[in-house]
């Protein structure tokens, strides 16, 4: 694996609005990277996306309380916290945000370009708006990204499949594997992983769906011919 890589955790919070699919695993898994990137001296960069609490710089139509500020996401609640199996150590940078990609109005693309990061091995939720927005603005900026697939997750398993094959079809500095093999590839051993091929390489109409998502799966479990 790349020497320039940092781990971005996006928005692991304790945020309790939303009922997350298989969301213990993912928590799971990204503690187990947590874990390797410490014990690797790898860069680690969370991100919390924070709403203020009066209500103002949100965006147009964003869901609000019936006091008029947000109904999400608050500052100063519990909920804008990370979750503390996850916490960060005091010397992890913390990126606090209003809008769904971390790199939006935010100093994290000058934080990792000032460490020569080039790559990133992102996770967290959620896998369709915050994940998928990061994931497009990263690759805008250059860097190449390795997407966990099982340390994301969203509302829906069908959102995060889509979202997964939306960035497989289009993101071409894009890399895709799962946690286990994320951490064979730190520890320097054989991996596999799916990177995008082709424009549209998971091309598919709705009747498709579950056929599509287990052809995704299956690249990412199995060696690429």
């Amino acid at each position: 694996m790349n020497n320039k890589n940092a781990l971005l955790i996006i928005d692991m919070q304790q945020e309790d609005g939303f009922v997350l699919e298989r969301f213990d695993t993912v928590v799971e898994n990204t503690a187990a990277l947590l874990e390797t990137a410490r014990q690797q001296q790898i860069p680690v960069f969370y991100t919390r996306h924070i709403n203020p609490a009066d209500g103002s710089d949100m965006p147009r139509g964003e869901p609000r309380a019936t006091d008029g500020g947000p109904s999400s996401y608050r500052a100063g609640s519990r909920q804008v916290e990370i979750i503390e199996s996850l916490a960060p150590l005091a010397d992890e940078t913390v990126i606090d945000k209003g809008r769904y990609s971390a790199f939006h109005r935010t100093d994290l693309d000058a934080r990792l370009k000032a460490l020569d990061v080039d790559t990133l091995i992102v996770i967290g939720v959620l896998t369709d708006v915050c994940v998928l927005t990061t994931v497009f603005d990263a690759f805008a900026l250059g860097y190449h990204i390795r997407l966990v697939t099982d340390a994301c997750t969203t509302t829906t398993l069908a959102g995060h499949y889509s979202a997964l094959l939306i960035m497989a079809n289009w993101v071409y500095s894009l890399e895709m594997l799962t946690s286990a093999q994320c951490l064979l590839a730190l520890a320097q051993r054989r991996y596999l992983s799916l990177s995008p091929r082709q424009p549209d390489m998971f091309a598919h109409q709705p009747h498709e769906l579950q056929s599509t998502i287990a052809r995704l799966q299956a690249h990412l479990v199995q060696a690429q011919e």
